[in-house]
């Protein structure tokens, strides 16, 4: 194991650094749960506060003030203090009560935020936080990460070799880091039961009103079993004997605590595509066991993870999708940018040969790119952005030109 390898910087860490020297607005930083947020986030405070702790929790009972005081904001000091407030979304109370300290404090203080489910609830409600907050979405570990943790603010980047070791412990692994770092069978087996418990028995107790737990359980377990396939709502609702609302609530609420997120689909030009069914994906693709649908779930969160970080770098306004027709032609990833179609992405363990898919929905989307990204594949030290007709790239070098 490297030692130094839990410890070393994330790319996150650059980003909340640039953050705190550029920004006035509170840094939401929200993903699963042992990603590394508290890690980094505690790594770059004066002042460390965690809604888990009782002491904390009796400070924001209080009031505002109670919490600068602990929080040293009445000492005169050569900078702003920077203050972590983790999983604070636990409190009931926690955006109204964001709100007022910010704008107490403001003058005072940066400000980050951590949670271990979505953060961004907060449009819905009435209490509106805009202008207060910039979101920024943590992910596990991926190739482009492990191979440039510097921040370089573009699309697109050079493609870099990754350790093979490093590239065998995301497959068998994963990309959380204990695991990835620990790369001990048993060891993961047991810390991602853990984690699944946490869930079930912790989260969804804590911080929702579902009573079925059980069912809620059934429907992860379904789902993890069908990760990378449609998903019907129907279907789901006569399997487990509840109504097709509550299966959409559900999923819903596993998507809020990351255990999995959906892609719809694209269907703008499409002729007689699926237009409302979503695909999907887990957030730890370990967890699936057929070989090709693990490959595709591992392509589907690092497509994510450059997604989310494109957004919250403000480099424009991207979205992941994925194209079928009723004749299920079908590619697994469109990348849209700006409203319109950028790449396209289909995943394979070992075949080569373009999907004859690729070229027949590039030419109906308008798509500058088609990639076949395909697991087997060696590393090259080429840039797949440099082609734009339908062509076969290693997954490794694809990979490590995202984020």
């Amino acid at each position: 194991m490297k030692k130094d390898t839990l410890q070393r910087k994330r790319i996150y860490d650059a980003v909340l650094k640039e953050h705190l020297q550029d920004n006035r607005q509170m840094a939401f930083l929200s993903g699963p749960r042992q990603c590394g947020k508290t890690t980094l986030a505690k790594s770059l405070a004066d002042r460390y506060f965690t809604w888990d702790d009782l002491a904390t929790r009796q400070l924001i009972a209080g009031n505002a003030d109670s919490l600068a005081t602990a929080a040293g904001l009445g000492i005169a000091s050569e900078r702003k203090t920077v203050i972590t407030l983790d999983e604070i979304h636990k409190f009931v109370r926690w955006k109204s009560f964001l709100k007022g300290f910010f704008d107490l404090y403001e003058d005072h203080m940066r400000l980050i935020v951590t949670g271990s489910a979505r953060l961004d609830i907060y449009k819905r409600g009435g209490d509106s936080l805009m202008g207060r907050y910039f979101l920024y979405h943590m992910h596990p570990l991926g190739v482009a990460e492990l191979v440039r943790p510097e921040l370089e603010a573009t699309e697109i980047h050079a493609p870099r070799p990754i350790a093979a070791d490093d590239w065998d412990a995301l497959w068998t692994h994963g990309g959380f880091p204990e695991p990835f770092v620990r790369r001990d069978r048993r060891f993961t087996l047991r810390w991602r039961k853990l984690r699944r418990e946490q869930l079930f028995r912790e989260d969804l107790r804590d911080l929702t009103k579902i009573a079925d737990v059980a069912g809620i359980r059934i429907l992860s377990e379904l789902l993890l079993a069908r990760a990378g396939n449609q998903i019907v709502a129907a279907s789901l609702s006569r399997e487990i004997g509840v109504a097709e609302k509550t299966i959409k609530t559900w999923i819903a609420t596993l998507e809020y605590f990351h255990e999995g997120f959906t892609v719809r689909p694209w269907f703008r030009n499409i002729e007689n595509s699926i237009r409302k069914t979503p695909k999907w994906y887990q957030r730890d693709w370990c967890e699936v066991e057929d070989e090709g649908a693990r490959f595709e779930n591992l392509v589907a969160c690092h497509l994510l993870k450059a997604v989310d970080m494109w957004n919250d770098l403000g480099l424009g306004d991207y979205a992941l999708y994925y194209i079928r027709n009723k004749a299920k032609d079908e590619v697994d990833f469109l990348v849209a940018k700006d409203g319109h179609p950028w790449f396209l992405a289909e995943a394979k363990v070992a075949d080569t040969k373009p999907s004859p898919a690729l070229a027949t929905m590039q030419r109906i989307t308008g798509t500058k790119h088609a990639f076949q990204v395909v697991r087997d594949l060696p590393y090259a030290e080429v840039d797949a952005f440099t082609y734009c007709n339908p062509i076969a790239v290693s997954a490794q070098s694809f990979l490590s030109q995202l984020f």
